[in-house]
């Protein structure tokens, strides 16, 4: 049966999932896109992302990839989909692509921002749910010196959860931009890189975090990159603060969007 590739968008709030990717008995994003397909296909089909996003972490440009059958335009996916996925999940738009088009290994870069908010009002339940809490004085010149370290291509190995990547993966990302950003309410880290490793972006903003309180010393981020596991990394940021913003690839992977 001839079908076509066909790129999806998404939008979704991570705090009702166990994460991207399909597991038994546990409610993923990867599961319900590919109930949601495979019931207006017909058939069992595959969506595969991007990227795996943890727990609890959010997407507003997450990238998914499905082939279906060829009588169904990008657009009509899109609007069949969306009738049926649940309230947490939205697909933002749809693209058909090229055959050769794969998420994840087709990616030139992924985008994640990080959301801390330091007002009196990031407390509230509109807003606590989506930013960091964060009471104490953070030096705002000792933040942007820190994401500065991370840019270029670098080891990011102290930086990674143990274990989750090839042993012969040399860890090595390449960092296009690391920047803190001031906003209303606070701060919001924003990184883009060619890949990333699992939790590195939490790890970094966990490092950062105690060195914009003065908890670190700057220096320790060159350090850190230079170290062969993550024994001295600071906690973890917790997930359901950061976002994953989007996916980008080369523009002749696309055939026509929807």
């Amino acid at each position: 049966m001839a079908s076509r590739s066909v790129q999806l968008v998404l939008h979704y709030d991570g705090a009702g999932f166990s994460g991207w990717q399909r597991q038994p008995g546990e409610r993923t994003v990867q599961g319900i896109l590919e109930t949601a397909v495979s019931r207006l296909c017909g058939e069992a089909l595959t969506v595969v992302g991007a990227g795996r996003t943890d727990a609890g972490v959010h997407a507003r440009g997450q990238a998914a990839g499905v082939r279906v059958p060829e009588k169904w335009s990008a657009s009509a996916l899109r609007r069949s989909m969306n009738a049926i996925l649940p309230d947490d999940v939205w697909i933002a738009a749809a693209f058909e692509m090229r055959d050769e088009f794969h998420p994840r290994y087709s990616a030139v870069s992924r985008s994640y921002s990080y959301f801390v908010g330091t007002d009196d009002l990031a407390s509230s339940p509109f807003r606590r749910t989506h930013e960091l809490v964060w009471r104490k004085p953070l030096a705002f010149d000792r933040l942007a010196a820190a994401a500065e370290a991370v840019r270029g291509r670098r080891c990011f190995r102290a930086f990674a959860v143990k274990g989750t990547a090839p042993e012969k993966d040399d860890h090595r990302c390449t960092v296009s931009d690391a920047a803190w950003r001031e906003r209303e309410g606070g701060l919001v880290f924003e990184i883009t890189a060619d890949r990333f490793l699992h939790h590195m972006v939490r790890f970094l903003v966990g490092t950062m975090l105690e060195i914009g309180e003065g908890r670190r010393e700057v220096s320790v981020m060159k350090e850190l990159l230079e170290q062969e596991d993550n024994s001295q990394v600071s906690q973890p940021a917790p997930p359901h603060a950061l976002f994953l913003e989007r996916v980008e690839y080369p523009k002749d992977l696309y055939l026509r969007s929807e």
